[in-house]
């Protein structure tokens, strides 16, 4: 089975965070360097999520375009950081799970928010996404989108590069009087039915300025404009600081008490984002496990 047809049947579990997880173990500076510089332990956080019931995997490239590479003055290792960091993935599953090749934004607005046009947007993406496929990725994820607009240029830099390669793009949302939000003001709704247009395997939401127990709101807004499969990836909570340090707080346990209501909201594919670890997603699979009995 592929994983364009796994996406399709049931639901796929994700993993959880990686910049957290790599910064309790010590991870400085840019995580992509990092990740590569530390591959023994980049692998194990891999390793981790799979023992805890991960089916897939999200590669350590969040952050691996050129353009946001650049202003960390690694832009001429873009290709090199973004192949070894899918080879270290696909070393530690060793096909026990599939690899989602992560895509996050540029750091930039596409005109006239910004200096950017799609043209060149889409061009900063299919770089990338080209690199991450010949690598061996299984599909690739876009995520933190903050601009439904960032977000097409990035499926349609998926899309245009391998046909039958599952994408999935994922929005972040806060909430405000007039309900759950982009940045730029959009609805979940209307973000769904703009992505859906540009032909993703599923669209969803992740991170943001969320409580996990309101994701299930969320995607239920999202599910009422697409059929497509829905994805969900809340934060461990609100972040907090504590000794000039970002915590999450929200416990595993929260995390397997809203999978019911993430598939009552049409939610297909889930995991956890910023401050999560194995044991959220380990909660998660034993919550599924159960709902199977």
């Amino acid at each position: 089975m592929t994983l364009q047809e796994r996406i399709k049947e049931g639901i796929l579990l994700l993993d959880g965070a990686m910049g957290t997880q790599l910064t309790a173990r010590g991870a400085k500076g840019n995580n992509e360097l990092w990740g590569v510089e530390h591959p023994d332990v980049l692998a194990d956080v891999h390793r981790a999520y799979v023992a805890a019931g991960a089916q897939a995997v999200i590669t350590d490239t969040f952050g691996g375009n050129s353009a946001k590479l650049a202003k960390a003055g690694l832009g001429d290792r873009a290709d090199e950081l973004n192949r070894r960091l899918v080879e270290i993935a696909r070393e530690a599953v060793r096909g026990r799970a599939w690899v989602l090749a992560d895509v996050g934004p540029t750091g930039q607005f596409v005109e006239p928010y910004g200096d950017l046009t799609e043209a060149q947007m889409t061009d900063v993406f299919r770089r990338q996404i080209a690199v991450l496929l010949e690598a061996g990725a299984d599909g690739i994820i876009v995520e933190t989108m903050m601009d439904v607009t960032e977000a097409v240029c990035a499926v349609k830099a998926a899309k245009g590069i391998a046909a039958g390669v599952p994408v999935l793009v994922t929005m972040t949302f806060d909430v405000n009087p007039r309900g759950f939000r982009t940045l730029m003001g959009v609805s979940p709704a209307q973000a769904a039915s703009r992505l859906a247009e540009t032909g993703p395997d599923a669209v969803g939401a992740n991170c943001g300025g969320l409580l996990p127990v309101q994701y299930a709101a969320l995607c239920s807004e999202m599910s009422t404009a697409t059929s497509l499969p829905i994805v969900a990836e809340p934060n461990a909570g609100l972040p907090e600081l504590e000794d000039g340090v970002t915590v999450f707080k929200e416990p595993p346990e929260t995390f397997g008490a809203i999978v019911p209501d993430l598939i009552k909201a049409g939610v297909k594919v889930m995991g956890g984002c910023c401050g999560t670890g194995p044991a959220h997603i380990q909660a998660m699979s034993n919550a599924l496990k159960m709902m199977k009995k």
